[in-house]
């Protein structure tokens, strides 16, 4: 199973499966990107979201691909089609939302490591902006 995980030094790690099936292209691109380490924040319109718009250009298909997500799941904007306003951004719900423009879910959260992801996600909404780094488990 490919896996990923996002942590904050040593003191939290938080683990996701991808979506193989469901989005194989995605899942293979993004893993290919990894390690590296972003600026998260939290959404402002979409919902229970922690996401940045700096994700290198992905020339994927649009697999998966919705502005319907459930707690747990992981979204990247490819950066075709063109028209597409999510294009090179990366989220994460860690509760209800709903995207502004349709992205690729290609992953989703552990299940008995949700309630970290939800820790890490109020966090980001109380005191702002933290790093986070993404590698391949």
């Amino acid at each position: 199973m490919a896996s990923f995980t996002i942590s904050l030094g040593k003191d939290m790690t938080i683990r996701f499966a991808c979506y193989e099936e469901e989005a194989p292209v995605t899942s293979a691109a993004f893993l290919a990107l990894l390690p590296f380490t972003r600026v998260f924040y939290h959404a402002r319109v979409s919902g229970q979201e922690i996401w940045f718009d700096d994700l290198p250009p992905l020339d994927i298909i649009q697999e998966n691909a919705s502005v319907f997500t459930k707690p747990g799941e992981v979204v990247l904007g490819p950066s075709k089609p063109e028209r597409v306003k999510t294009a090179n951004c990366l989220g994460i719900y860690y509760g209800e939302g709903r995207g502004l423009d349709a992205a690729n879910i290609f992953a989703h959260v552990y299940p008995e490591d949700l309630r970290l992801l939800q820790k890490l996600g109020n966090q980001i909404w109380r005191h702002g902006a933290m790093e986070i780094t993404m590698k391949v488990l």
